[in-house]
């Protein structure tokens, strides 16, 4: 057999997702992994992949692949692959097993998938590059809440940049946070911390499942958002910066925002 670790990224919904070239490499496998923990495929099942691809699929958990040997072990004697939804090397996990590969001189291939990193903000019409750093909600545990998601969106505000926030998962449990439990979350941190970030007034972007047929894309103020249908997990939210004046337009047009944030010249 060949020694080979091929990565793909699966896209964000479907199992027609992925490249042909992705898809066309996976058929030659003799073994294929998966993990769904940072993100899952939205309307998919392992099954439907199983019958795309035609080959069984061993869907691992976080602990199987930041701390198991499977996938390296297997890959020393046959061609393995390893799929993930959105695209697959933007989870450090990932990169730590391609370095893994490249230490033991497995030979490996990358097909990259679509990614929320690039769908979320053209799906609204945001401009990417006018983005900061990307932070990640996680669910208050025990009463616990970390300040440093609140410390970097508001740093990223500071600057006049958008932040890209994403929700947390417990894809064991099938717990996904909501839009609205992401926005009191917000709320919580400012009623603790008052630096000003967010209130009642503020703008906010809400995707749900982009890159899906039952894409949704809402903008509103935060007070308005909270009554709204916001759609289904997953979500990703958008705190915006200073918006362009396209932006604007934007996300008034695509998603929905008051007209009344389009500034006259």
């Amino acid at each position: 057999m060949t020694s080979e670790l091929i990565f793909v990224g699966l896209g964000l919904s479907g199992t027609d997702g992925m490249t042909v070239k992705a898809m066309e490499a996976l058929k030659t496998c003799d073994k294929i992994y998966a993990e769904f923990y940072t993100s899952f495929l939205i309307g998919t099942k392992v099954g439907d992949l199983e019958q795309a691809i035609g080959k069984k699929i061993k869907v691992l958990y976080r602990g199987q692949v930041e701390e198991g040997e499977d996938i390296i072990e297997d890959a020393k004697t046959m061609r393995v692959g390893f799929i993930t939804a959105g695209d697959t090397m933007a989870a450090t996990t990932h990169v730590d097993l391609r370095i893994q590969a490249k230490d033991l001189g497995i030979p490996v291939r990358v097909f990259h998938g679509i990614s929320i990193f690039s769908a979320c903000p053209t799906s609204v019409g945001l401009q990417p590059y006018k983005f900061g750093r990307t932070v990640t909600l996680p669910f208050i545990e025990d009463g616990y809440q970390p300040q440093s998601p609140y410390d970097h969106i508001l740093e990223n505000k500071q600057r006049g940049l958008h932040t890209m926030i994403l929700l947390d998962i417990h894809a064991e449990e099938m717990r996904y946070m909501t839009a609205h439990q992401a926005l009191e979350w917000l709320l919580e941190g400012e009623r603790k911390w008052g630096k000003g970030l967010i209130n009642d007034d503020t703008l906010m972007v809400v995707a749900s499942r982009v890159g899906s047929p039952d894409e949704k894309v809402t903008a509103g103020y935060v007070k308005d958002l909270m009554q709204k249908d916001l759609g289904e997990p997953l979500f990703t939210l958008i705190l915006p910066g200073n918006l362009h004046f396209m932006e604007q337009y934007a996300l008034v047009y695509f998603a929905g925002a008051p007209e009344e944030i389009i500034e006259d010249d």
